[in-house]
């Protein structure tokens, strides 16, 4: 059976020198609150400005953004440290403006970071979720 498109884009951003870049980057953003915090605003800018592409992961995208702020504030620990680092190494490539596809790039630019990020949303469904179950339980607003 062929490769889809929306498959192609995963295999290669997941393969990409940008996403290794975000791979390393992720575990010192992920030891260093500050760091953690910059990076969520950076990245809900970011996000705020192009829902369109990001449309089918935005309600889990908003999860994981609110899932590294907790983190980051010491609220919330319950998701394995290596789940934790690949959500934040998406984040970070999702912030990088020159990765497998620039940015720059009018109507192509995100189809790569939507791709990862979808993979990312599918794959640690379960972190996720129970991280929203966790918010949800503990009266915790989502912003």
């Amino acid at each position: 059976m062929a490769e889809s498109n929306y498959e192609s884009k995963i295999k290669q951003a997941k393969g990409s020198e940008a996403f290794k870049k975000a791979k390393n980057k992720a575990e010192e953003y992920a030891s260093d609150p500050e760091k953690l915090n910059e990076l969520i605003d950076t990245a809900s800018k970011k996000a705020s400005g192009n829902k369109g592409p990001l449309d089918a992961v935005w309600a889990q995208l908003m999860a994981c953004f609110r899932l590294i702020k907790a983190y980051a504030k010491g609220s919330y620990r319950e998701i394995p440290w290596t789940s934790f680092v690949m959500i934040v190494a998406s984040v970070i490539y999702f912030i990088m403006p020159v990765d497998l596809i620039p940015d720059f790039i009018l109507g192509f630019g995100l189809l790569d970071d939507a791709a990862l990020l979808g993979w990312i949303v599918k794959t640690f469904t379960a972190d996720i979720d129970a991280f929203i179950e966790w918010e949800t339980n503990n009266g915790n607003q989502k912003t």
